[in-house]
């Protein structure tokens, strides 16, 4: 079954298989990004976010569900590789503006 994303989020997966330039191209200049207790703004600290992790984990995601909910694209994903717990089902909370990503909350 093929997933339809809206753009700017296809495009956030895409980018997450290759680097971290290419994912922090999908957000605007002044996005916020929360992940594992961490909050990183703008797109500088998301890059560097990006890249930490992939030095730390190589994993895959397989986004699978999708739905909209109080103003935001809800993504469910399932992160397989070298990280404790994996694989994982994880919530992906998107905020867009146009067509980049303004905002993203990462949640189990």
């Amino acid at each position: 079954m093929m997933l339809n994303l809206p753009q700017p989020i296809a495009a956030y997966f895409t980018a997450d298989k290759g680097d971290s330039e290419a994912v922090s191209r999908c957000f605007t200049e002044t996005a916020v990004v929360q992940d594992e207790g961490h909050t990183y703004r703008g797109r500088a600290a998301i890059k560097q976010w990006k890249a930490n992790a992939s030095t730390k984990y190589q994993y895959t995601s397989e986004p699978f569900a999708c739905e909209q909910k109080d103003g935001k694209f809800v993504v469910a994903s399932r992160l397989t590789g070298n990280f404790p717990g994996s694989p994982v089902n994880l919530r992906f909370f998107f905020g867009l503006d146009g067509d980049k990503i303004a905002s993203l909350e990462i949640i189990p």
